[in-house]
């Protein structure tokens, strides 16, 4: 039992799919802990109940106040850092931890071996990153798993019965802020576009935070080629002497890059005399879906893996097994010569940017809560691929704009309408503007939550409406 939390008074902010086990892990370890939560709902006076039957104190109704005697907090991440409770740690000289950092703190609990972490963050494309990655490093007979902020819990990771050679991490700004002393073995930042920009307050602060993830790497920092924001990450972290930068990129790779030549994945950085020679990794047609923004994950994947030794048969193995996840880029049937792919997922303007970019001509259905966001950029860019375009959500209006000053030509559909419903009208309007050969492309660029109860319902309609019209 780790001495530093006998005794010590630590307060858990949030309750939740994070503060839960943290709040058990650390009263296992001999702390005494309280969680404070915002809310006093039904879920939580259940998640309470749980805690306090273990002897956990839990105030529900108040996460603002710091309780008396606390020694550290370790805070759920999506919690702002601008909250009245860090406030009070901060005068009070009490640190605060998520629980990431609270998990990588663990690592080798009772002397048990401690994996290392390939850690992976990212605007958009983490997941099946990580995903990738995990099937790779399975592939290569290792014993690992793919967890953060994946929805498999770090902390049951590091503490539970199962070793682990290694981890595949996915780690969101919000946890990289909370998180000051992770050390990657090799860390990969996929992009970067504005984003929670309410919470981080500027896209500087957002761009340090996901930074973070580099700091002190022990073996390669990757970064994508195309994304100049993201090789300035690796170019301003302090690393372990000999941690290389690995870029990725969609064209011929150059010295210590990873690319695509004449179909294939290949390697010139984990190569014998990388000036001259390239090793082949996998065929496009190895990744699922061979888009370009997913080729672009799967060269990410293939780095952090290289980077750990993997041998370029298992990088192939692990792509060829990797299945996506539901409403990334899914192709879910033809119906009468067009293809109907659910990109649900696809809630922000850079995701939907490389969506519409895997595809010639395209209806497109779009909209929802834009979270701030402006559409010019990404109109102007896809206008000349939209065959027409199919609005819905509240925050439609501004997509039908920007369409209105860059693809004044695109047909529009404004549905006035927010009810779940809509997506079966939006689908057959869609149908009514395609033709043969075209993609109708779910690939909203809002959030989901106007409407439905999240992405995944959202591209269940979509896929519900789609098998309608073959019926």
């Amino acid at each position: 039992m780790p001495s530093e939390f006998t005794g010590k008074h630590v307060t858990v902010a949030g309750l939740g799919v994070s503060g839960v086990p943290a709040a058990k892990v650390l009263h296992g370890l001999g702390a005494r802990v309280t969680v404070v939560n915002d809310g006093d709902d039904e879920r939580a006076r259940t998640q309470a109940a749980e805690l306090e039957a273990l002897g956990v104190t839990v105030r529900l109704g108040d996460g603002d106040t710091l309780p008396e005697g606390t020694e550290l907090i370790v805070t759920a991440p999506g919690w702002k850092p601008t909250k009245p409770l860090f406030t009070a740690a901060g005068q009070a000289g009490v640190p605060v931890w998520g629980d990431v950092e609270l998990a990588w703190r663990l690592r080798g609990l009772d002397g048990r071996k401690a994996a290392p972490w390939l850690a992976v963050t990212g605007t958009n494309g983490k997941t099946t990153t990580v995903q990738m990655l995990a099937s790779i490093l399975k592939a290569a007979g290792l014993r690992t798993a793919a967890v953060g902020n994946i929805g498999v819990s770090l902390l049951d990771a590091v503490t539970g019965e199962e070793e682990y050679d290694v981890l595949a991490v996915e780690l969101s700004s919000y946890q990289l802020h909370w998180a000051p002393s992770l050390r990657a073995h090799s860390a990969a930042v996929l992009n970067l576009a504005p984003d929670h920009l309410d919470w981080h307050g500027s896209m500087e602060a957002y761009a340090a935070d996901k930074g973070r993830i580099y700091e002190d790497n022990r073996v390669a920092c990757v970064y994508n080629v195309a994304d100049k924001a993201t090789e300035d990450l690796v170019r301003a972290a302090d690393v372990e002497e000999g941690c290389r930068a690995i870029g990725f990129t969609l064209g011929t790779p150059g010295p210590s890059q990873l690319g695509v030549v004449e179909g294939l994945l290949v390697d010139r950085a984990f190569v014998e005399d990388r000036q001259k020679n390239a090793q082949e990794l996998a065929e496009v047609s190895d990744v699922n879906p061979p888009a370009p923004h997913n080729i672009a994950n799967a060269l990410a994947a293939a780095g952090l893996a290289r980077a750990f030794g993997v041998s370029a048969a298992a990088v192939r193995d692990g792509l060829r097994a990797f299945t996506p996840d539901a409403h990334r880029i899914a192709h879910v049937a033809d119906v009468d010569g067009v293809a109907y792919v659910d990109d649900s997922k696809a809630t922000n303007t850079h995701a939907t940017e490389a969506s519409l970019a895997a595809y010639e001509s395209i209806v497109w259905i779009a909209g929802g809560l834009a979270k701030g966001a402006t559409f010019d950029e990404l109109v102007t860019g896809a206008a000349k691929r939209l065959r027409g375009a199919v609005l819905i959500g509240a925050d439609r209006a501004l997509i039908r704009e920007a369409l209105a000053r860059h693809a004044p030509e695109v047909p529009v559909v404004d549905l006035d309408r927010t009810d779940t419903g809509a997506m079966l009208q939006a689908v057959q309007e869609a149908r009514r503007l395609a033709r043969p050969g075209d993609t109708v492309l779910l690939a909203p660029a809002c959030a989901s939550m106007d409407m439905f109860t999240n992405y995944n319902q959202r591209g269940d309609a979509f896929a519900q409406a789609v098998r309608e019209l073959g019926a």
